[in-house]
Formats: C-alpha cells, structure tokens, sequence
C-alpha cells in the first residue's frame, strides 16, 4: 500500500473528527430533548446534520467509496473483523475491569455486528436479484431486522417498541 500523503492524512483526520462530532451531538440532542429543552435539541440536530455534510466530502475526497459490489465486500469484511477481534478483547477487558455498564455495551455492539456481516453476506449473494426489504433497528443495542420488528430483539431483548423503522 502507498503511503498516505499529508493532505490524505488531514483529510482522514478531519473525517474521524467530522463524524464523531455529528454522533456526539446526535447525543448531546437526545439529552436536551429529555431535559425539556427542545430548541437547544433541535441545534444540536442541525449541527449534527451540518457535521455529517462535512464528514461525507472529506470522505469522499479519500476516494474510499467503490462500487457497490466492494462496498458490500469492506462493509461485510469490517463487520466480521469488528465482531470477531476487536469487540472480542474490548468484552474480556471490560470484565477483567468489571465494568457492566460497558461489557454490556460492547456485548450488544458484538452480537448486532454479527447480525450486521449476515445481511452484507446475504446482499452480496444476492445483488443482481435486488429486493425491497424493510430494515428495523433496535434502538438499544443496533439490531437491525428485516421485514418488521421482532416480539423482543434478539440480541438485548428489548420489545418491538424500541424498534425503528429505516428509510
């Protein structure tokens, strides 16, 4: 692989902190909203949004969007890695460290990426036949399901009520 000039650096550096900025007000809005401060929820849901713009070009100027056959492939290959490797150690030090809270995070985070690599494998054996599915995901833990929501979620067993569609 060629190395990365300074320009390609900064532009990464710039994407990571564009979208983490975005999530973190995504936040930072569900926590005004609940406090009753629904004005200040709804900048930051705007900034977010403005965030999100600035996320997606410093991107797409990395030129790490292919096609859609390779983007289903990265996409399938980062779910199986995330699930397998990184989760993995993130579990067991949580626990060595007995913190719950996070060994829950992670737990759910893990079990849904693996459900993630199954609908990646699936589009990918099935691009060419594409179908119109409707995709639900657990607010809790990031479950996504096909075709409506199940009774309770698999993966943290939260009720359908904690399931939102995907448009």
């Amino acid at each position: 692989m060629s190395e990365r000039t300074q320009t390609q650096q900064n532009l990464h550096s710039a994407y990571v902190a564009e979208a983490k900025a975005s999530i973190r007000l995504l936040a930072f809005a569900e926590r005004a909203a609940g406090e009753g401060y629904p004005q200040m929820a709804h900048l930051f849901r705007a900034i977010s949004a403005a965030e999100r713009v600035h996320a997606l070009a410093h991107f797409r100027h990395l030129n790490a969007v292919g096609t859609t056959e390779e983007n289903l492939q990265r996409s399938f290959e980062s779910e199986t890695g995330v699930a397998d490797a990184a989760y993995k150690d993130f579990v067991r030090v949580a626990e060595q460290e007995g913190a719950k809270g996070a060994l829950t995070s992670f737990s759910h985070a893990r079990d849904a990426e693996a459900y993630h690599a199954k609908l990646y494998k699936n589009a990918i054996d099935h691009l060419i036949g594409e179908t119109d599915t409707s995709y639900f995901v657990c607010t809790v833990c990031g479950y996504v399901a096909t075709g409506q929501p199940p009774e309770t979620c698999p993966v943290c067993n939260a009720p359908a009520e904690r399931f939102e569609a995907v448009s």
